[in-house]
């Protein structure tokens, strides 16, 4: 039996009926041969959206994390940290949080620059779906620098929990080794294992799927 919480269930499953966790053979942009794809992008109706927003939600206070603002990179954060911060406004305790992002491109007419949304103040806190190599963090971490705040820490949706090249440590775990930058997701790749392992799954060939993934992880993670 799967000993994850309902609320993580749920999250993976609709992580799989929206096509956003797929399962098959993916080539990484490193290279890698990948038995799962994560898309978050491929959320598009209002109702998953919702679901998505309060996933965020309850991993905000789940994980008992604080900000003043949420930021959502462009172009996948910007969604996932507006549906959040809606999320958030009806949660058990309900929090009233302002959201910013950046365009990937400075402006240069009208109101100019490169962030939208709230003024960047006091601790932020970066949303995401997914660390790859740390890359896109860390520009985000310089916008709200620059802007005169800290980051909080980093929220994303799924931790592939894979090695760097030539590191022991996963994207994650080298975000805040070397940058001081807590990463929390809501859930991992050992949370989807888990998931494959629980009864009445309609998943084609899931439990081939699942000995698949469990090779993967145990080669790179």
């Amino acid at each position: 039996m799967s000993q994850l919480p309902e609320w993580k269930h749920d999250f993976i499953d609709l992580m799989v009926r929206e096509g956003v966790l797929r399962f098959g053979e993916f080539t990484l942009k490193s290279g890698r041969q990948s038995p799962f794809f994560f898309n978050l992008g491929a959320i598009s109706s209002g109702h998953a959206l919702r679901q998505m927003g309060e996933s965020y939600a309850r991993a905000y206070q789940s994980e008992a994390l604080q900000c003043d603002v949420l930021f959502g990179p462009a172009y996948k954060g910007i969604p996932i940290a507006t549906a959040m911060a809606i999320a958030l406004t009806a949660a058990d305790t309900p929090l009233n949080i302002p959201v910013a992002f950046n365009r990937k491109e400075r402006k240069e007419h009208g109101e100019g620059g490169q962030l939208i949304g709230a003024q960047l103040r006091g601790s932020v806190l970066i949303v995401d779906d997914v660390v790859t190599d740390g890359t896109a963090k860390l520009e985000s971490k310089s916008l709200i620098e620059a802007a005169g705040a800290r980051v909080s820490g980093i929220l994303i949706a799924l931790d592939r929990e894979e090695r760097l090249e030539g590191r022991k440590e996963s994207a994650a775990q080298a975000l805040e080794l070397d940058h001081g930058l807590r990463v929390t997701s809501i859930v991992n790749i050992r949370d989807v294992i888990d998931y494959l392992g629980a009864p009445a799954r309609t998943i084609e060939n899931v439990e081939e799927r699942r000995n698949t993934i469990i090779a993967y992880h145990q080669m790179h993670c």
